[in-house]
């Protein structure tokens, strides 16, 4: 089975949670007004879903998605093209003793979500859980 942001064993620790949370925070901030100097990114509104960070709080891995989901290639090559900028500029607003090393990936969590939707739509599925239920009784 393939591993994902949300299978990693005993799970990250309270402070990996806190740690990723203000920099998702102070990421979407940074993004939203504009601080990075390409026109190119600063019109593209860009959703950050989840930052996750590496045990020794080194790496940080940002899940984003344009708004509406359209220029995803374009979204991630222009976060990734002002990589350092984005490190620079969430440095200053945050408190931490070093700045994580930022990597970006496209979130796919929505796309799961409708293919889930999409699965459970299906009449033999729907046939299946409804069949469940009575079983249970």
């Amino acid at each position: 089975m393939a591993k994902n942001r949300f299978s990693t064993g005993s799970g990250p620790s309270q402070r990996q949670l806190r740690v990723g949370e203000l920099i998702r925070r102070t990421l979407s901030d940074v993004l939203a007004r504009g601080d990075i100097h390409d026109p190119e990114l600063n019109r593209m509104p860009i959703t950050v879903a989840e930052v996750t960070a590496s045990p020794d709080l080194k790496i940080a891995t940002a899940y984003v998605m344009p708004l509406g989901g359209q220029g995803a290639d374009e979204a991630l090559a222009a976060l990734r093209r002002n990589k350092g900028e984005i490190r620079r500029a969430i440095s200053k607003e945050m408190t931490l003793k070093f700045a994580p090393d930022i990597r970006f990936v496209i979130d796919k969590t929505f796309d799961q979500m409708d293919e889930t939707r999409r699965l459970f739509a299906q009449d033999d599925v729907r046939r299946d859980i409804e069949g469940a239920g009575d079983e249970e009784e």
